[in-house]
């Protein structure tokens, strides 16, 4: 997977907010959810506001997609974040598609890979498989095979794609 920048977000005192003050911290997500309540928690005691207790989350920064809400619960950062340290693009746009249902299980189980295009993918998986040299021993050329044809119908149910960039896209496999 490509490196990806840190996951970060930026969490603001809600007491001084309303106060109308600007009170907050960027924190990086590459730790766990312990060590980044803590980090909150130092915000929050350097308020000027005495009953700062409460925070929200105002931006966050390098997600590669995936929305952080605004009162999202921290332990879900710090998994997200780590997935994305991990995967990278991948399992956001995995994340993306699934929702709270996607874990690190389901993206491993059907991440298949970054290609060119849907129709290279399924190429490639039958020259991998051997398909395209049985046919060659036939006397069929790959090139009167319809790879549009074949991948349309194998990415009705089997497959779905998510671009990856203007030159790729992201093969999963339905689960």
């Amino acid at each position: 997977m490509t490196k990806t920048a840190t996951p970060r977000i930026y969490v603001a005192c809600l007491a001084s907010y309303n106060n109308g003050n600007l009170h907050g911290t960027w924190i990086d997500c590459d730790q766990d959810a312990e060590d980044i309540n803590k980090e909150i928690k130092a915000m929050l005691s350097q308020s000027e506001e005495e009953d700062a207790e409460e925070f929200a989350i105002h931006d966050f920064d390098d997600w590669q997609g995936i929305q952080i809400n605004e009162y999202e619960y921290i332990d879900k950062v710090a998994f997200l974040a780590a997935l994305i340290i991990k995967h990278g693009k991948a399992f956001a746009a995995h994340y993306n598609h699934y929702g709270t249902e996607a874990t690190e299980e389901t993206f491993e189980i059907s991440y298949q890979c970054e290609s060119e295009s849907e129709e290279a993918f399924i190429r490639d998986q039958w020259e991998e498989s051997g398909q395209l040299k049985e046919l060659e021993k036939l006397g069929i050329s790959d090139h009167w095979i319809d790879w549009e044809a074949i991948a349309r119908d194998l990415f009705i149910n089997s497959y779905y794609s998510v671009n990856a960039s203007n030159t790729s896209v992201y093969i999963f496999s339905c689960i």
